[in-house]
């Protein structure tokens, strides 16, 4: 796959990811702790990750999202 293609499925996923409630702003749930999300997801290391924050520790950190397939074959299709 070329560069210039996997950047145009990331940003599709990206897209995808964000209509589906992992946009700033938003709280969800992951690994059994809540995050408040500080940034829209953005490609990071061959995957999806998002800046986040909890309430115990409000120091900014970058979550990798789980890979989901099913997820992000419908993202491109």
């Amino acid at each position: 796959m070329t560069t210039s293609l996997r950047g145009v499925i990331s940003s599709e996923i990206c897209a995808k990811l964000k209509a589906l409630g992992y946009a700033r702003s938003n709280r969800i749930r992951l690994y059994g702790e809540e995050y408040e999300v500080l940034s829209d997801p953005f490609s990071r290391d061959d995957g999806v990750a998002v800046e986040v924050a909890t309430a115990k520790e409000r120091t900014p950190r970058v979550l990798k999202l789980p890979k989901w397939k099913k997820c992000a074959n419908r993202a491109v299709s």
